[in-house]
């Protein structure tokens, strides 16, 4: 059985949380950085400029491998962003959790995490990019929207990740680094307290 973080040959850890929107990566991300004593980095946060500005490509990877090599002693990214930064942090990785809990369980989440954002209660996706009623109930652009269009999508393209990467799925086992944390919760909990105690022992 394998643990619960894979780490490198020095026990530093690079890990990349993806899954559809509103799945809990920045809470997750935070809270496993945490635990790790490592740079939490949130590929939105880097992204997004105020206005809900696009950063464009370059500018976006100089971010990020920025960050990335800033943060020696591994770090904890959340967001998917494939399409703009290709193969960067599947080659620092050393491991990748997709987050695939029921749409049932995490909708209504992201519909008051919305809510709060909109009544300025709760931390933008961006710092100066603030939610607007128009943008939430009235465009495609909608985090709600985008949400519930894309569950299915964002499945189909982790599935194919964990046929091609996924730990205990295939026999070469050197290039397999890809868990999957799905159900209602109770599957994620047991694994952050592995985490935990994981880091304790060490």
């Amino acid at each position: 059985m394998s643990p619960p973080l894979l780490g490198d040959a020095q026990g530093h850890y690079r890990i990349h949380i993806v899954g559809n929107s509103g799945v809990g990566k920045s809470t997750v991300g935070a809270q496993l950085a945490e635990i790790l004593g490592v740079p939490y980095i949130s590929l939105d946060a880097l992204f997004w400029k105020p206005g809900w500005e696009e950063s464009s490509m370059d500018e976006f990877r100089q971010k990020v491998e920025t960050a990335l090599t800033a943060a020696q002693n591994g770090w904890v990214v959340d967001g998917n962003y494939i399409n703009k930064l290709g193969s960067l942090l599947e080659e620092n990785e050393t491991d990748i959790i997709w987050l695939d809990p029921p749409l049932a369980l995490y909708l209504p989440r992201l519909i008051f995490r919305t809510v709060r954002r909109l009544l300025r209660t709760g931390p933008p996706c961006s710092e100066g990019c603030d939610e607007r009623l128009s943008q939430v109930l009235f465009s495609q652009e909608s985090i709600i929207w985008w949400c519930l269009t894309q569950h299915r999508p964002a499945r189909r393209r982790e599935t194919a990740n964990m046929a091609r990467i996924g730990l205990g799925v295939g026999r070469d086992v050197e290039n397999r680094k890809m868990r999957r944390l799905g159900g209602w919760g109770r599957e994620l909990r047991a694994w952050l307290a592995d985490v935990d105690r994981l880091v304790k022992d060490n």
